[in-house]
């Protein structure tokens, strides 16, 4: 299988994953794998995790393949200039080089860094749903929120590499208090983690957001105010960001917008009490059409598809 692959790594707060990737973004079959991160993991144990899902990836790379580069999206903030991550649902990395990591696995070969959310939202542009637009914003709604943004065509990451970091947008009405330090975050309200504990705080009894999956889908009223709660926060966020930077499209992916197909339906109501302001009203939202490989393929996309990274 001749060709040329690139690696995409995506670190996020409950799992890194790594795979290769060829130049039309599509995987290249058994070469994804995936270890642990989480917010109780030491620094030690997540850079195991990370030597881990990469070389066990660039291992599958054929005999006759060349391999580009390396892409890396991670949860935010990050610090581009200087290759450093520090995800915040991840406390045991603080400015940890992750770059440099990456970098010394695959020697003499370009190694890129970009916040998860930029990653998703190139994967989109590339080979997803918001194909042929140029003004969107990609958001992952799972263990957090983030994002990113294309503008007139660019993917635009802003002087530290952290623009489009949709989840620490604080919204109107919710005053749940953010790890960033701010109140009321969107990520803060509407991530799946943060959904299931307001549910909780309401009597419900489940214990992750695929119990609440299974709640909603049985009519649990808990249940259903809670996803409500989520879309119309993650809505409100929109609307503030649309209003702000003209978007077209939004496209959402990450394990809890699975909740229900009924999230995008609260979070387009939330954005229709905008009619007032028509050109916010406008955004469309719609489901990732990437599924699960969004990220990884948003990574390699760093490096197979530079001449749209600003």
């Amino acid at each position: 299988m001749s060709g040329s692959y690139a690696l995409g790594v995506d670190l996020g707060g409950t799992k890194i994953e790594a795979a290769l990737v060829d130049p039309n973004g599509a995987l290249l079959p058994g070469s994804r794998f995936r270890a642990p991160t989480g917010r109780e993991s030491t620094s030690g144990q997540l850079a195991a995790s990370a030597h881990s899902v990469v070389v066990q990836a660039l291992a599958t790379l054929p005999d006759d393949a060349t391999l580009v580069g390396a892409g890396i999206g991670s949860a935010g903030p990050i610090s581009v200039a200087d290759g450093l991550v520090s995800p915040l649902n991840l406390p045991a990395w603080r400015d940890y080089p992750l770059r440099q990591q990456v970098a010394d696995l695959v020697p003499g070969l370009p190694v890129s860094l970009r916040m998860d959310g930029e990653c998703i939202t190139i994967a989109e542009h590339w080979v997803g749903a918001a194909r042929g637009e140029n003004n969107l914003m990609g958001m992952v709604v799972s263990t957090g929120i983030g994002g990113g943004l294309i503008l007139g065509g660019m993917a635009v990451a802003g002087p530290t590499g952290n623009a489009g970091h949709i989840g620490h947008v604080e919204v109107g009405g919710f005053d749940e208090p953010c790890l960033c330090g701010g109140t009321g975050c969107v990520e803060a309200v509407a991530s799946g983690p943060n959904t299931v504990a307001w549910a909780r705080s309401q009597g419900w009894t489940g214990a992750t957001g695929e119990d609440l999956a299974a709640g909603y889908a049985a009519g649990d009223a808990i249940a259903i105010a809670a996803v409500r709660r989520s879309g119309t926060a993650i809505g409100q966020a929109i609307a503030s960001a649309t209003a702000l930077v003209d978007l077209e499209v939004v496209a959402i992916g990450g394990g809890f917008s699975h909740v229900t197909p009924d999230i995008f339906d609260f979070v387009r109501e939330a954005i229709a009490k905008r009619a007032p302001f028509p050109f916010v009203a406008k955004v469309r939202v719609i489901p990732s059409g990437l599924s699960g490989e969004g990220p990884l393929i948003g990574a390699a996309a760093l490096i197979h598809r530079e001449h749209v990274v600003a």
